[in-house]
């Protein structure tokens, strides 16, 4: 059974940042790190929290990952925002491009937001919730090194190729979607191998095409899709999007984001903004469909184990592996 240590957020958020600001990661860049890894650890999804740390700070000292990225972002037309992530963290990225897609979707009702250069996105959910939060309709697409294979195929293109979707509500947390589009998120895998516990057998298959409950032959295998063949083609809408329209790596050619050998990923993420016309109407209409689906015997809305994981995790911390805190107590302790 795995030790795990109960942290608060605000601890949980300084400790990682503290420990690549140790690595010679800015304090800006670190910080949007540390934001990241603990609101996806609030909200439930350990696979794009703490167990990353490790990967991360190996990628930097590597190289893989620029500690020294300087982001730029740059308007293509009135609603279109380019940013280049310069091969370091996607998260400060996302933090520019987002930031400028509020005040473009305000301004003109809609904005799209390509980044290039990439790395991994984490949990997009927490992302698009920044756009809820502004009374914005967001949408995000990413892709990832190669997982899942086309229908009828053996080897991998395609990633994990994740979707994610929010809409603000009235007097609620936002409405917030967040899908991989592999049976389960390839991170949870990762999570799995790392505290050694085994991977039920619907999730992943060997590289032989069997289907595996080891996490390390399932990392050296494929996942598998989501909805059969419906999952893969919902993949390549994914990569054209953030791949083949931002001008990011193909799937293909993104290196692994578990390990500090071989190139920058330069993997691509695309998300759009929409502001409703009339927010009250369109809350007031969202509330109508959320309300028909609350009250079907045995229905659950999507996103409310989320929220009441959020809630708890404000009130009470979090529980984290305890061997994921020690190795960042030791990282914030070194130099670069």
């Amino acid at each position: 059974m795995t030790h795990v240590e109960n942290i608060s957020l605000s601890e949980a958020k300084t400790l990682i940042s503290g420990a690549l600001m140790a690595q010679g990661v800015s304090s800006e860049h670190s910080e949007s790190v540390a934001n990241a890894l603990v609101a996806a650890e609030a909200e439930g999804q350990a696979g794009h929290g703490f167990s990353r740390l490790g990967d991360y700070v190996a990628q930097v000292r590597s190289g893989k990952i620029n500690r020294d990225a300087n982001i730029a972002s740059r308007l293509t037309s009135q609603t279109a925002i380019s940013t280049d992530a310069d091969f370091g963290f996607a998260y400060p990225a996302l933090d520019h491009a987002i930031s400028e897609g509020i005040s473009v979707a305000r301004s003109y009702g809609t904005a799209t937001m390509s980044i290039k250069n990439s790395h991994h996105a984490g949990a997009l959910s927490v992302q698009v919730e920044k756009l809820a939060a502004e009374g914005l309709v967001g949408l995000m697409f990413a892709n990832a090194p190669p997982a899942i294979a086309p229908w009828g195929a053996a080897s991998p293109v395609f990633g994990t190729n994740p979707i994610a979707f929010a809409a603000p509500r009235r007097d609620a947390p936002p409405l917030v979607i967040d899908l991989a589009l592999s049976h389960v998120a390839r991170g949870k895998v990762m999570h799995a191998k790392k505290t050694g516990q085994p991977i039920p057998p619907d999730w992943a298959f060997d590289k032989d095409g069997q289907p595996t409950t080891d996490p390390a032959a399932a990392l050296a295998g494929s996942m598998a899709p989501a909805g059969g063949a419906k999952g893969t083609v919902l993949a390549l809408m994914v990569e054209v999007l953030a791949s083949v329209f931002t001008g990011a790596n193909p799937s293909l050619g993104v290196a692994s984001f578990f390990d500090a050998e071989g190139p920058s990923p330069g993997s691509g993420q695309f998300l759009i903004a929409m502001r409703p016309s009339n927010l009250g109407a369109f809350t007031d209409r969202l509330e109508m469909v959320l309300t028909a689906i609350d009250s079907l015997e045995g229905a659950r809305l999507p996103g409310d184990r989320r929220a009441k994981s959020i809630s708890h995790a404000r009130a009470h911390g979090i529980a984290v592996p305890a061997q994921y805190l020690d190795l960042a107590r030791e990282l914030a302790r070194a130099n670069v």
